[in-house]
């Protein structure tokens, strides 16, 4: 029978533990054609195989079911055409899923059937948005043609009145529009783009250029000239409102000022459906003399987008005309409406569905995905699939497997079976809403190998408190717990809050922001601070003097019999050296919990090395680093705990002192190293002190060349036996299954697997070890003051914390009069705000950054490899969950 587990026959474990990633098997399906559909789908549904693929070597082009997934392609680009015609009709959708359609394995008729029904909808909706744009831009036509008309009317009216009033020309001469003297001096005295603005009409150019000197007069209603016939014209049409200005540079160039514009902007916007959306624009007309300089003007006109109608230059005519196109407006409107009605109506009946469609598409094209990862056996008319599920799974699997030969009506049932393999399977980690969280930061450094010890148990109490010893106030701590418990009790109501990309983060991790805010308050009351101020709630050790004192004189305390019941004493913040003690109390706080933290790294070595069957790894890694951590950095905490615990001002019985002053911490360890065996009497803690603190210089030097040889030299000591006894290569085998009548006689290949020829390198392991000895020594130094950030960051906020108060809340508190009132309520409302926006939103993210270093380089550094791949199991859920976002 097929071993269970990873490279070696194991017993499948009864529970599962976040410690460790579950114990995984490599699971062999045989499956019959008919019932593939329905295997593939169940698995979806339930989410607990991750297929592998076995046709790699097979372009995607080539596969057995590409087919079926254009087919579902087409079928998604058509339900994307639906939705984006929804959408531009602002239609409801109904977020309604048919869970009796969708939930359930499908059969062939039921996809035809919803085919032919998107499909039929597509067209309908086709036709009808078809007609609409048709009906569109016929109706801008009208629309633009009914502003060109009236623009001209006006235009030729307002004409004809000058002309019918006498005006004085250059040279004396009178008559309806007087042409004595050259024209070309008139020509000359205008500007460039001369304008005569009559309300919101504008022109360039004038009649008599456009005339050329040809003509005393010109009837613009009759086209004919007075004494000379000539031959003036005009063009009219719509331009864009932002290329008129270019329209007349280029017109007057090119006709080199032969032209006479005018245009009127039309006050309301009109629909383009070219563009899908309203556009101002202008109607213009342009005289010009000749019908080559009309031709170029047409095509200037065209070429700038220009739209051209054809006016005629009877008034009767254009009345007419006018009159027709507002009458097939007034008419197209009717159609108009009619139409969007029947589009509405249609579109609505595709958003009761589109919900439900989209989703049984998308299920539908990933098992054809799945399907062509399989291998097609066309002989036996079964497919072999291959993939990775949890030990604890399979019998969940097998009852999937079951479920589904029942839908598809079938006799003939899946054959599972499990498969014996030396490849790394991926890690899997069950996790809840709880700890995924916290998994997700472990997994952002890496992903741990199968079987490797999980950081992800040990960061959910290790970060929050190490966030809370940086932000320790129990004002701020309350104030986070109120905000993630209120995400946390209403995550039902509030998941839509994992859809907006900026509140996702905090959505996802409602339960981490949770557990710092509680750690917070727990830190926050044992430095005995609620928004920098200091609580009461026990007896202090410490009196001040009554009958002493005033401004600026400095008093003592007196201290009592007895020790504040838990955390700081208040009155170390009325004290003006309270920054003295913090500062030295946060310090070797934050060393000690630093080497606590890093020992608990190192010591998960040996969980690792005992699982993977490496004890040479506890006896030459874990043992010299443990003993050179604590040889150096764990005497450091030794001495801090007793420098603690040792009165060093107690006097005896003749009231003489019992011990020296407090010696300096920092200089015992700098010249333990500068000057070992030699003790400063005035620096002494206790007898022997010189020579312990030479013998653990000692036994430190000693780790380290045992850390950098002994590994390698019996590493190359037991390739040496191996190779003498002749194990040195090892064939490339394949395996393959034997016939078995329980699967009709069917020999299938099972795994062909190469073992690599063993390479041994006595070289590049020394030069790896050479590399983790000296990163480790190193880094004992570097990590250990990296926790000292503990330190800087506590001190930080809570001076921070001290300045908004003194600065915004606490003069309004010491005003009077009738004006303290309103004062407070401002003072409250900007230090509340800025409490929350500095305090808990800025130094918050900054104490989680620096949280996350620890976790990251000080802590999984010391076991961590996390170089596994991560299992993505085959999953509808996850699937439609990606499609969303």
């Amino acid at each position: 029978m097929p071993s269970r587990g990873w490279g070696m026959l194991r017993a499948r474990p009864k529970t599962t533990s976040i410690f460790r990633s579950e114990v995984m098997s490599l699971v062999q399906l045989y499956i019959p054609s008919d019932v593939a559909r329905f295997t593939v789908s169940q698995l979806g549904e339930m989410g607990l195989v991750e297929f592998r693929d076995l046709n790699v070597d097979v372009s995607a082009f080539q596969r057995s079911f590409v087919s079926d997934v254009r087919r579902f392609d087409e079928i998604e680009r058509k339900l994307r055409y639906l939705r984006l015609q929804i959408e531009r009709s602002n239609v409801d959708v109904y977020d309604f899923l048919d869970e009796d359609f969708a939930g359930r394995s499908r059969g062939p008729r039921d996809i035809d059937e919803m085919e032919e029904r998107i499909s039929a909808h597509e067209s309908r909706v086709l036709k009808l948005t078809a007609a609409y744009k048709s009906l569109q831009l016929k109706h801008l036509e009208l629309v633009e043609n009914k502003h060109v008309l009236e623009e001209v009317s006006s235009l030729f009216s307002e004409i004809t009145g000058r002309q019918q009033q006498p005006s004085v020309a250059r040279g004396g001469s009178i008559g309806r529009s007087g042409t004595a003297g050259s024209s070309a001096n008139r020509y000359d005295t205008a500007p460039l783009l001369g304008r005569t603005d009559t309300s919101s009409r504008r022109s360039i150019g004038s009649m008599d250029a456009a005339r050329a000197g040809d003509a005393l007069a010109f009837d613009v209603e009759a086209g004919s000239a007075i004494g000379h016939d000539i031959n003036v014209g005009f063009i009219t049409g719509v331009i864009s409102r932002d290329r008129i200005s270019t329209l007349e540079r280029v017109l007057w160039r090119s006709l080199r000022g032969n032209m006479f514009l005018n245009y009127v902007d039309i006050e309301e916007p009109i629909h383009d459906p070219k563009q899908d959306g309203p556009v101002y624009k202008s109607a213009f007309i342009v005289f010009a003399h000749g019908e080559s300089l009309r031709d170029r003007a047409t095509k200037i006109a065209e070429s700038l987008g220009a739209t051209l109608y054809h006016v005629d230059s009877s008034a009767e005519r254009r009345q007419e005309e006018l009159i027709d196109t507002m009458s097939r407006i007034d008419d197209l409107h009717q159609i108009l409406e009619n139409n969007n009605v029947a589009r509405v109506n249609e579109l609505t009946s595709v958003s009761e569905q589109i919900t439900t469609w989209f989703t049984v598409v998308r299920k539908e094209k990933a098992i054809y995905h799945t399907l062509n990862l399989c291998n097609y056996d066309a002989n036996r008319n079964c497919l072999i699939a291959e993939g990775w599920c949890a030990s604890n799974d399979i019998a969940a699997v097998q009852s999937a497997l079951h479920i589904a030969t029942e839908d598809a009506g079938s006799n003939v049932p899946t054959v599972l079976q499990e498969l014996r393999t030396t490849k790394e399977p991926p890690t899997f980690i069950r996790t809840n809403k709880f700890t995924d969280g916290f998994q997700n930061i472990v997994d952002a450094y890496g992903v741990p190998k199968a079987g490797e010890v999980n950081p992800g148990l040990f960061t959910c109490i290790t970060f929050p408190f190490l966030f809370a010893l940086m932000f320790g106030d129990l004002g701020h701590g309350f104030l986070m717990t109120i905000c993630a418990g209120l995400l946390c009790f209403y995550e039902r109501k509030l998941a839509w809050l994992a859809k907006d990309e900026s509140m996702r983060m905090f959505y996802s991790g409602r339960y981490i922001i949770l557990l710092m805010g509680i750690f917070s308050m727990y830190t926050g009351f044992l430095y005995n601070d609620i928004f920098s101020r200091a609580m009461g709630i026990f007896s202090s050790g410490w009196a001040w003097p009554t009958d002493a004192g005033g401004e600026g004189v400095t008093v003592e305390a007196t201290k009592l019999g007895h020790t504040y019941a838990i955390g700081i004493d208040p009155a170390w913040h009325h004290a003006s050296n309270s920054l003295l003690f913090t500062n030295s109390y946060k310090m070797k706080m934050s060393i000690v919990l630093g080497v606590i933290h890093m020992t608990l790294g190192i010591c998960l070595q040996v969980p690792n090395a005992l699982h993977f069957k490496k004890r040479i790894n506890i006896l030459h890694v874990f043992v010299p680093q443990i003993i050179f951590l604590f040889s150096i950095f764990g005497y450091l905490v030794f001495t801090i705990l007793f420098k603690w615990s040792t009165d060093w001002y107690a006097r005896d019985a003749s009231g003489e002192l019992t011990h020296v002053s407090p010696p300096s911490l920092l200089n015992m360890l700098i010249y333990m190293f500068l000057s070992p065996g030699n003790v400063n009497e005035s620096e002494r803690m206790f007898r022997g002190q010189a020579v312990l603190q030479t013998f653990l210089l000692l036994i430190a030097l000693v780790c380290v060349p045992w850390m950098l040889l002994v590994k390698p030299l019996i590493l190359r000591r037991e390739h040496r036996k191996i190779i003498s006894e002749g194990y040195g290569r090892i064939s490339t085998h394949v395996r393959v299954s034997a016939e078995d009548d329980t699967m009709g006689g069917a020999v299938v290949l099972t795994e062909q697997e190469e073992m690599e020829e063993d390479d041994f390198d006595f070289a590049d392991i020394m030069i790896n070890q050479s590399i983790h000895t000296i990163e480790f020594c190193l880094n004992s130094i570097s990590n250990t003051a990296s926790y000292l950030r503990l330190w800087a960051l506590s001190l930080a906020h809570a001076q921070l914390s001290e300045v908004l108060w003194t600065m915004t809340f606490l003069p309004t508190l010491k005003m009077s009069g009738a004006i303290q009132p309103i004062a407070i309520m401002c003072g409250f409302s900007v230090w509340f705000t800025l409490t929350f926006g500095i305090l808990i939103g800025m130094e918050g993210l900054s104490a989680f950054l620096h949280a996350l270093r620890l976790h990251w380089v000080e802590f999984n550094n010391k076991f961590y490899d996390g170089t596994g791949v991560k299992f993505e199991p085959f999953s509808f859920k996850a699937i439609l969950d990606e499609a969303e976002e």
